[in-house]
């Protein structure tokens, strides 16, 4: 494919979905990453895509938000990982709350086997993915539907989520920056996920390494209410994203990262091995907050921590 191709392709599928990592233009145009990164540097300087952390956007700052058909197809290695990590830091008989999202509905799958649960979710697709799961428990919010990407939003959302207290919050969202937290691009969906969190004592915000850095509109979780974060490993050129996760994790986030560059699970959505996690940085006492370590869902030795500051 020549030069010129392969860019009104990259173009293209940028336009389609507002945001692409360079692992899936490369995969669609069948070309390394080295070749798809000189093809963006070329789009970007003609002013027709930004680049971001390990991918590409639509021009303007703020990415908009893509459907779900769309980004069901982005990052699915990584969401893979990620989902069968954060899975692993449920335990029986717990409550949780899981918002919408193509990476919380991964989670979904694999929590069908976690006997006791209770899951309170805005998702008709985190729903599904738990409606045969006979010891688990799922508990609808009420709200209007939005079609884009199957969740419930709006004021009954928010009402239903009234007096509510769960263990933990799983969310997922449009972007993640260490000086605003958790974003999105729609302000109902934005308002039900803060619903969500003010439900849970802690809060896990599942994002794959194309979402680091990236604002979007409207904030739903403030950094200094991420518990954790639960991501998968950046590609070694990405010095942009590796920088954010530390400046998220000297904010206080416990960083857990899935190893093997998010290569994990097997085809089809099916659970495969487990991932395998580590801390990226302890995280300092976060202001306000007792200086109590958080559990580490890793188990690292402190030469492993110390191993992956100076990285």
């Amino acid at each position: 494919m020549f030069a010129a191709e392969r860019r009104q392709l990259i173009l293209e599928m940028v336009r389609a979905n507002g945001a692409v990592s360079l692992r899936e233009l490369a995969r669609v145009v069948q070309t390394s990453e080295v070749t798809v990164r000189r093809d963006v540097r070329a789009l970007e300087a003609e002013g027709l895509l930004d680049r971001r952390h390990g991918g590409a956007v639509l021009p303007g700052g703020f990415t908009r938000e893509s459907g779900f058909p769309q980004k069901s197809h982005l990052a699915t290695a990584e969401k893979t990982a990620i989902a069968d990590l954060a899975a692993g830091l449920v335990e029986e008989g717990e409550a949780i709350v899981v918002g919408a999202g193509t990476t919380t509905q991964e989670l979904a799958r694999r929590l069908a086997r976690v006997p006791g649960l209770t899951v309170v979710t805005n998702s008709l697709l985190v729903a599904q993915a738990l409606a045969h799961a006979n010891r688990v428990e799922v508990v609808m919010t009420g709200g209007t539907l939005r079609g884009s990407n199957y969740a419930l939003v709006g004021s009954g959302a928010e009402q239903s989520l009234q007096g509510l207290r769960v263990s933990k919050a799983f969310l997922s969202g449009s972007g993640l920056t260490a000086e605003r937290g958790l974003s999105t691009s729609n302000m109902l969906s934005s308002s039900v996920d803060r619903a969500l969190v003010q439900a849970a004592a802690e809060v896990v915000v599942l994002a794959d390494h194309t979402k680091l850095g990236t604002d979007t509109m409207f904030q739903t979780v403030p950094t200094e209410l991420i518990t954790r974060l639960v991501t998968d490993d950046p590609p070694p050129h990405d010095d942009r994203a590796a920088t954010e996760l530390q400046a998220l994790a000297d904010q206080g986030v416990q960083i857990v990262v899935a190893g093997g560059n998010g290569a994990s699970g097997t085809p089809g959505g099916e659970p495969g091995p487990a991932a395998t996690p580590r801390q990226r940085a302890l995280p300092g006492p976060r202001r306000g907050h007792p200086s109590t370590a958080l559990r580490s869902a890793s188990g690292l030795s402190e030469g492993r921590v110390a191993d992956l500051r100076r990285r």
